[in-house]
């Protein structure tokens, strides 16, 4: 059976998949219809939070993809009702900025239950999908986390009352209660050194017919899972070719803060400058090819220049048909 591997953040990652699933049950992927689709997600977004294990990424793909999601937000449960939240405010209890919802906590709950009985994220996360893609893809999709280690992102941002001049707060706090408005002066990633792969990462990446950098977050989602030891490694081994969709379209970030992420780190925001920060796998980069959008076809010769194979195609994610096909670009691209 032929497989696909994709490495996904939250929001873009999801969206992605859904247009792929779409693609190849409608037929327009030149794959058949039960390719084996394995998620490789980020974790560096959990966050401990009343004493409820959250995976925003993990959660997100995994309600995207069993129809559970909330799509006007983006992420959390659908039909999504707020008394404990509220009653929580009532007490005075901070944080008070990262809203659980009330059907959404019960997979918060399981989670957590079952790290503290022992289970390592991956098998918690194996046992949250057979309710949720089990029936829905039957054993045709895996979602994985990156590793089963606690790895945290937390972003250092300027704060005039601190001796240094700065200060560090959780990415989330930084996303969801600061809405990125201030400039993020350096980004750490807590525990991702010392993190190991999760069972099954390094397998479904080289022991598949493609990999997919969908249009996540080239630092704090993408980055972050090939920051884990054995990744990128894995990547550079496998036979499959890997190929990349830009998140930066007419040189802006679609939706999130991956203009304030790549500039923290020093990287140019414009198709081409995640293209070479990603790098061709020749050169001990990841990519062999890169999608850009028609507004960024500027950009092409000096991708092409680093290596990497290169086109540009519509690559906003309007509705499942656009999304297979931006899918299809990047199978093509890859043959």
């Amino acid at each position: 059976m032929p497989s696909i591997t994709v490495l996904s953040g939250g929001m873009g990652g999801a969206k992605f998949l859904q247009g792929l699933l779409h693609g190849l049950r409608s037929g327009q992927l030149p794959y058949p219809a039960d390719t084996r689709i394995t998620v490789i997600a980020n974790t560096a977004d959990d966050l401990w939070i009343h004493g409820l294990k959250v995976s925003p990424d993990l959660d997100t793909v995994m309600y995207t993809l069993g129809d559970g999601i909330d799509p006007g937000r983006g992420w959390g449960r659908r039909n999504e009702t707020w008394s404990v939240k509220e009653e929580l405010a009532t007490y005075g209890v901070e944080p008070t900025w990262f809203g659980l919802g009330d059907r959404d906590i019960a997979t918060h709950l399981v989670r957590t239950q079952m790290l503290e009985a022992g289970y390592p994220l991956s098998a918690v996360t194996e046992a949250l999908c057979r309710r949720w893609l089990a029936p829905v893809f039957e054993d045709t999709v895996r979602l994985l986390p990156m590793t089963d280690d606690r790895v945290e992102t937390h972003v250092a941002i300027p704060d005039a009352e601190s001796p240094s001049g700065k200060r560090v707060v959780h990415f989330q706090e930084y996303w969801v209660r600061l809405r990125a408005e201030v400039p993020a002066e350096q980004v750490v990633f807590v525990g991702l050194e010392a993190s190991t792969p999760a069972p099954g990462v390094v397998e479904a990446l080289t022991d598949t017919d493609l990999v997919v950098l969908p249009p996540s977050n080239p630092v704090v989602s993408v980055g972050t899972i090939l920051g884990v030891p054995g990744v990128r490694e894995a990547l550079l081994d496998t036979e499959a070719p890997v190929v990349g969709l830009s998140p930066i379209v007419g040189d802006a970030h679609v939706r999130g803060m991956a203009e304030q992420m790549l500039t923290s780190i020093g990287v140019e925001v414009s198709a081409a400058g995640v293209a070479l920060h990603y790098g061709h796998r020749a050169k001990g980069g990841v990519l062999d090819g890169w999608l850009v959008d028609e507004r960024d076809a500027h950009h092409l010769s000096r991708i092409q220049e680093s290596g990497i194979k290169t086109a540009a195609v519509p690559l906003m994610m309007t509705d499942h048909d656009t999304t297979a096909a931006m899918a299809a670009a990047a199978i093509d691209l890859a043959t």
